[in-house]
């Protein structure tokens, strides 16, 4: 499969990316405020600037030297120790770019990973499975990724067909397969086998077209459509056109079942495949949809006392938003800030896209979209913003300009509220 395809269809606006209105000011402001500091420097300035200069080369030697330790301590006997050293690596991996540092050290730390996912059970398989991903990410789209991609495949595609590993293990080996491919493979046939697997894990054989789908699922069910989702974007029309003929159908099923996340995932999956359906030109009105919009309305004004307030609360909130978008074709945007920049989420394959690398990443997933090259490509964004640490301190608002914006919103928000309320008094 050609490499272009990040940047192919993903659905309308999918390249959109955007800069608060005053960035270009506040950045040739912040640049020129940073030069004129620098040009009336004095010799004790430049001093003390050389030696945190080299402070900061000691502590990235110190980290890399800890990085080191973390991969040799994969190998070791212990599986305690494995652990430990896996739990430092994901939390390393989400929270920084080391495509530099990773580069001669992949095929070691994928043998590693591979021990790991053989010869672990159940938390360390499911670690290394997410470190696995991290290490895809942080190599990217190009031979590197996909030769970590390949050696990894067939023993992700195991663990997660395996009945008898444990439930964590094949829900990370999931996420893996989805992630790996989505960043990684280069062949339809990957994509293909790739999203195979996945649908049998969600959705088995007796579950169909006039099936039932079992009332029981856990988070494996939800990652493995997660994963399924992620791929459905990236997929050629002709093998979209498949999916809508014959397979979409075994979503609805899912929208009765006992988990509020998969019952949430299997809408917005129903919501995307209707919007790929715009994409490829097929229109899934003309078939028998029904059914489907009588099961969406119901989860959208859902008031059963059973289920959670706050899982009925949010349940609503987006099922109100998937109809929205199936009878009228209306998205509600989303704006995501990181840094001096924002971008929109104007698209359910865009949304999509975004929540599965957050998920992996979680709260590493801002410095991510500010300096991994993969995910700026993946957005659209452009290369990554050439700031250096002074420029980023002086754009900080301080605390108390922070106090000052928030009473002000807080103060127009309680006034807008009130006007409201008037209205409706008067009304009734």
């Amino acid at each position: 499969m050609p490499r272009s395809r990040r940047g192919a269809r993903r659905g309308p606006g999918i390249g959109r990316a955007c800069s608060p209105p005053s960035e270009e000011e506040a950045g040739s402001e912040v640049l020129s405020h940073c030069s004129s500091a620098s040009e009336g420097a004095s010799p004790a300035e430049e001093g003390a600037g050389n030696e945190a200069a080299g402070e900061q080369g000691q502590e990235e030697e110190e980290a890399e030297d800890r990085l080191k330790e973390h991969m040799d301590n994969l190998l070791d006997k212990s599986a305690k120790t494995r652990q430990v050293a896996l739990q430092s690596l994901r939390l390393t991996f989400s929270s920084k770019t080391l495509s530099e540092f990773l580069l001669e050290r992949r095929l070691t730390l994928t043998d590693s990973l591979e021990k790991c996912l053989k010869k672990g059970k159940g938390e360390e398989q499911a670690l290394a499975g997410t470190v696995l991903t991290l290490l895809c990410l942080q190599m990217g789209s190009g031979p590197e990724g996909e030769e970590v991609f390949r050696s990894l495949k067939p023993l992700l595609i195991s663990v997660l067909t395996d009945s008898m590993a444990s439930p964590s293990a094949r829900q990370s080996c999931a996420t893996a397969l989805g992630m790996c491919c989505y960043i990684a493979a280069a062949d339809l046939e990957d994509l293909v086998l790739c999203l195979s697997c996945l649908e049998g894990v969600f959705s088995p054989p007796s579950t169909g077209e006039g099936g039932s789908a079992p009332t029981q699922h856990g988070p494996l069910h939800c990652s493995a459509l997660q994963s399924w989702s992620l791929l459905l974007t990236i997929c050629p029309p002709s093998h979209i056109k498949n999916v809508l003929d014959n397979r979409w159908l075994k979503l609805p099923p899912l929208l009765s079942s006992s988990n509020v996340v998969l019952r949430i995932l299997a809408g917005e999956t129903i919501a995307l495949v209707f919007e790929l359906a715009q994409y490829v030109e097929e229109d899934l009105c003309h078939q028998d949809t029904e059914f489907l919009r009588v099961q969406l309305k119901v989860l959208a004004t859902e008031s059963n006392k059973y289920r959670a307030k706050t899982d009925r609360r949010k349940q609503r909130s987006i099922f109100r938003d998937i109809l929205r978008f199936i009878e009228s074709g209306e998205y509600q945007e989303e704006t995501v800030r990181f840094g001096l920049e924002c971008m929109y989420l104007d698209s359910w394959a865009r949304q999509r896209t975004y929540q599965a690398f957050k998920e992996v990443l979680g709260s590493g997933i801002r410095h991510h979209l500010q300096n991994n090259e993969l995910l700026r490509e993946i957005f659209g964004l452009g290369p990554p913003l050439m700031l250096d640490a002074a420029a980023l301190k002086a754009s900080k608002v301080s605390r108390f300009e922070k106090h000052l914006y928030n009473s002000a919103a807080f103060k127009a928000r309680t006034k807008a509220r009130s006007r409201v309320r008037d209205k409706r008094a008067d009304v009734l």
